[in-house]
């Protein structure tokens, strides 16, 4: 049996995670999508490699380690078995009329990531709690409100042992993981670029646990990745903005690389500081086309580490329709080229996201890949409240019309 492409990226460390980046629920038709789609003499063979990947029969034999999710992909696990959720939501509506359309939202979002939980529930079981979690992620719209955010990370973290809790890289949610730490409250801290909010949330998760043992909390089944959004932090106009005042070009490798710098710069800062979070590599994009050979460096060139990449959809397909016979190597160690360090080096954007003290925490929230990913997140967010309205809207008005 030959390993498929994630398997070899695996084996560059024993300590290397692979998290499947949506709902569990989506997993089933995805898989079918992708063989369909091979050739005919990849069939078989991606058949089989999809099912290592996610075992679904034997959850604790699959690659995967975890899962990451979010209000807008619960929306897309609700679209994608619309029979069953128009049900489950029309008796939630009919059963809860007293309730509103935001109740609503928030119990049918609670239930999808309940079905998650329970699918990845034989890994975490299988480990003892090491693995097997699913990140529930709060309600984007509450970034900034710091009280409300520990209260529904309560709620959210009810629901099943196994369910971590997403928590923004603002002001308040470095606040907050230090709380839901002191109460063992796994947390995977997102809407994350730089290396000052990445150490910012690392020592807040390191007071938490001294909190937590001053309280003798049974941090047992505790434990804590911080989500870099590397596309998000290369891709902000506001990089080329600030390159072109200043008259540098910066090329598709130039932004590759910056990400790639600050993911391995944190990477070293976390390991050699004995920080008990785990760094969780997020919106990876792929390319280039190197000398005919098409390339994920995103992927590649933090292989080796141990840390944890989590991948949707759109990484898993060019990696396996793309770069299928990609080879990987330990590449997390090494360093940058000096004429993009040097180019970044005049950006005040790329020194704030490379500086450990390039920023405040005050300042998190300003940060324009913060701002965006935050008003992104929060738009998306409404999508998966007005479908479960639009049912609200159908049931009530024919509750209305029978009387």
């Amino acid at each position: 049996m030959e390993p498929s492409v994630i398997e070899r990226l695996v084996a560059t460390n024993p300590d290397m995670e692979i998290w499947w980046d949506s709902s569990p629920l989506i997993y089933k038709n995805w898989k079918k999508k992708m063989i369909d789609m091979a050739p005919e003499k990849r069939k078989k063979t991606m058949e089989e490699e999809l099912d290592r990947f996610f075992n679904l029969d034997d959850p604790a034999k699959s690659v995967i380690r975890g899962c990451t999710t979010n209000p807008p992909l619960s929306l897309g696990a609700v679209k994608n078995d619309p029979e069953f959720w128009n049900a489950w939501i029309d008796n939630l509506v009919s059963e809860n009329k007293d309730k509103t359309q935001h109740e609503l939202f928030w119990m049918t979002y609670k239930e999808v990531i309940r079905r998650g939980a329970e699918m990845l529930m034989p890994i975490w079981k299988a480990s003892e709690g090491r693995f097997g979690y699913i990140s529930g992620q709060l309600d984007p719209r509450l970034n900034f409100e710091t009280e409300k955010m520990i209260e529904a990370a309560k709620e959210i973290r009810a629901i099943s042992p196994n369910v971590m809790i997403k928590v923004p890289g603002t002001t308040q949610g470095v606040e907050v993981v230090k709380v839901l730490t002191s109460l063992a409250i796994p947390t995977n801290v997102t809407t994350c670029f730089m290396l000052p909010q990445i150490m910012a949330v690392a020592n807040a998760a390191m007071e938490g646990i001294k909190i937590a043992n001053e309280n003798k909390v049974d941090m047992g089944k505790w434990r804590a990745v911080i989500t870099m959004m590397i596309g998000r932090l290369t891709e902000n106009p506001e990089l080329d903005v600030q390159a072109a005042r200043r008259n540098i070009i910066l090329s598709w490798q130039d932004k590759h690389w910056f990400g790639i710098h600050v993911f391995r710069k944190a990477y070293r800062l976390l390991t050699e500081g004995g920080y008990a979070s785990k760094l969780l590599a997020c919106s990876m994009r792929d390319g280039p086309n190197v000398a005919g050979k098409y390339r994920f460096w995103d992927v590649e060139m933090i292989a080796g580490g141990e840390i944890v990449y989590t991948m949707p959809p759109y990484v898993l397909e060019p990696l396996w329709n793309r770069c299928g016979d990609l080879q990987f190597y330990p590449r997390i160690h090494e360093e940058v080229p000096s004429e993009v360090l040097y180019k970044l080096s005049k950006i005040p954007y790329a020194i704030q996201a490379m500086d450990p003290n390039g920023l405040e925490i005050t300042e998190f929230n300003d940060h324009p890949a913060t701002v965006a990913t935050a008003e992104a997140f929060a738009k998306a967010s409404i999508g998966l409240e007005d479908y479960v309205g639009e049912r609200m809207k159908i049931v009530l008005g024919n509750m209305a019309a029978v009387k």
